[in-house]
């Protein structure tokens, strides 16, 4: 039974703290996980390249192959996890607990518990030839910055035909999601008396105009963009950060918005950003206030496989459900770009990521290693 290993590997990766934060103070490395799974991998009898990311200290992505051929699978997870308030959590969150037949600790739902599913149903076929590659990929950054998949994206790297992204879906099978652009608008104005507007230009003033046009614009790609395949079938804009100034009593010299953006399937973040950028400018001239925009972080784009792909029509046989979609962002799209056929589905639940108490359902594991042998067995044998 794979059970009992996968709950000691999932121990030692809970075990090696991978945070990967915006913020320095939070940010750590993921190398320690890398080499972990390396050394699991490499008594499998894969082949292994570790890639450090240039310009992040001690992180790196982890390409792992056994066999050749022009096909083949990538089961892909990313190796950092976000932030954590260990005071928050019922128990040690670096320790994995079991309890009502759950497994506790950061990660282990997103997404950690992907990486000994994986290896169990890899270690499934060690002893058979296999005729198209399997994969194990590993990445740096998702939850930060996506600096891994981007760095895949740009080397051109691994090369398969088909890729699975065992992010915590409930073992559904997720052929779609909204992209994210988090972008933030800064005013600067001049400060001096309230008693006498004349004597600054209010950025807080100048802000107002700019939300107005931000929720205009908002509007205007509900009306002209929907997807019915999405529970909230439109783009989504949300205002979520604004602070300037400094006293109630003067005039505000400065003021800055942060605000997400998520786009639906087949609508372009550059383009985004490009046009609101164009509709700020007349409020600058009009204001007489210096109005710029700039991106927070890469974000990452839409995703869509095709519902007839062959790798979706096994995922919806194998799990009796019809692949759909979910709001979230992955690494989909930078897979997607080197030639994959791309599904997004892993044990576990997104409601339980990023938060306290942390957990991954046990009842999840073995069909989630079942369904990962399935696909190896259609895909690489």
């Amino acid at each position: 039974m794979p059970l009992p290993n996968y709950i000691k590997q999932l121990q030692q990766l809970v075990a090696l703290p991978s945070v990967s934060c915006a913020s320095p103070e939070y940010d750590m490395g993921n190398i320690e996980v890398i080499n972990q799974l390396a050394e699991w991998l490499r008594d499998l009898q894969f082949e292994i390249e570790i890639i450090p990311i240039e310009g992040k200290k001690n992180k790196a992505n982890l390409i792992a192959t056994r066999g050749s051929g022009p096909g083949g699978l990538v089961l892909s997870g990313h190796a950092d996890t976000v932030p954590y308030n260990a005071e928050r959590w019922a128990q040690d969150p670096l320790v994995l607990t079991e309890r009502d037949n759950r497994l506790y600790g950061l990660g282990s739902t997103d997404m950690k518990g992907f990486f000994p599913a994986a290896i169990a149903a890899a270690a499934a076929f060690s002893d058979q030839e296999l005729q198209q590659p399997l994969i194990i990929l590993a990445t740096a950054d998702e939850e930060s910055s996506m600096s891994g998949a981007r760095a895949l994206a740009e080397m051109g790297a691994p090369k398969a035909r088909y890729a699975v992204i065992g992010e915590p879906t409930g073992l559904r099978p997720i052929r779609m999601h909204k992209g994210i652009m988090m972008e933030a608008v800064k005013v600067i104005g001049s400060a001096g008396h309230s008693s006498n507007p004349a004597l600054g230009n209010n950025a807080a003033e100048a802000m107002h105009s700019v939300m107005s046009e931000l929720m205009g614009f908002r509007n205007e790609l509900q009306q002209r963009y929907q997807n019915p395949g999405f529970e909230v079938n439109v783009p989504t804009m949300n205002l979520g950060c604004i602070h300037g100034g400094d006293s109630a009593n003067r005039i505000c010299g400065q003021c800055e918005l942060h605000f997400d953006l998520r786009a639906l399937p087949g609508m372009n973040n550059e383009e985004l950003h490009q046009d609101i950028a164009k509709r700020l400018q007349p409020l600058a001239e009009s204001s007489g206030c210096n109005i710029t925009l700039s991106t927070l972080f890469g974000g990452a784009p839409a995703f869509e496989q095709a519902a007839a792909s062959p790798l979706i029509e096994a995922c919806e046989r194998l799990t009796g459900h019809i692949a759909g979609s979910v709001a979230f962002a992955t690494e989909a799209p930078f897979l997607q770009s080197l030639g994959m056929e791309t599904v997004v589905m892993g044990p576990g639940s997104i409601d339980q990521a990023h938060q306290a108490d942390e957990f991954i359902p046990m009842d999840q594991i073995e069909p989630a290693i079942d369904l990962l042998k399935s696909l190896i067995r259609q895909f690489c044998l």
